[in-house]
């Protein structure tokens, strides 16, 4: 685990993973491979959150899941997991470099069929999907653009949806007053805007960097 993106303390982090049930062996290969191959590989998941969002999508059992910010595929693959039969998941990216490493580990899976790609930038393509048409969401992509996504992946989600954030505590700078970049400024306005808004509840969680997780009501 990456410690610039974990708040728990050293011992406690290796604890959690060492009791936590091992991934399987592709996705130990796809970590390895962006730690290697793939610029600012932080971003990737890990085995730990990877299966949270496993666990957390075989809950929900979704038919249809959104995800926005595929980097190289992995979060992609824990949450198609928990798919219902038939079920699909749609995944935006907007780095076209990674799409040929994404669809080769999408094959290895053998999640071609059930997950549907597409490149470009979230903030064009969300507008044109349709309304309440997902069970399940996970935003981790750009934040200095959270909280403009926020109202969007809110008109997509069905009514008692889940939408999951990801690096809602952004390293610890949300409470620090002398952060005024403009990444932390977003983050901390989306914090804000889940909390105040009377349409959904939500739990923040401290695993890894933050997740929050929303309920449409």
């Amino acid at each position: 685990m990456d410690d610039d993106f974990c708040l728990l303390a050293e011992e406690l982090s290796e604890y959690i993973e060492e009791h936590t049930s091992p991934v399987e062996s592709l996705l130990s290969a796809l970590d390895r491979d962006t730690h290697v191959n793939v610029l600012c590989p932080r971003m990737l998941s890990g085995a730990y959150q990877g299966k949270l969002l496993e666990f957390l999508s075989r809950m929900i059992a979704p038919e249809r899941i959104l995800e926005v910010g595929t980097y190289t595929g992995y979060s992609a693959i824990c949450l198609a997991k928990g798919l219902k039969p038939g079920g699909r998941l749609l995944t935006i990216e907007h780095n076209p470099e990674l799409e040929e490493r994404i669809r080769a580990y999408l094959g290895k899976a053998g999640l071609s069929d059930m997950v549907e790609l597409r490149i470009g930038e979230a903030a064009e393509l969300l507008p044109e999907l349709p309304e309440a048409g997902f069970d399940l969401v996970f935003l981790d992509a750009d934040k200095a653009h959270y909280a403009e996504y926020y109202p969007l992946l809110k008109r997509v989600l069905k009514p008692g949806g889940w939408l999951l954030i990801d690096n809602v505590l952004w390293n610890g700078k949300v409470w620090s007053a002398d952060a005024k970049d403009k990444d932390t400024r977003a983050v901390r306005d989306l914090n804000r805007m889940v909390l105040e808004d009377p349409e959904v509840e939500n739990v923040l969680l401290p695993v890894r960097d933050g997740i929050n997780i929303v309920r449409k009501l």
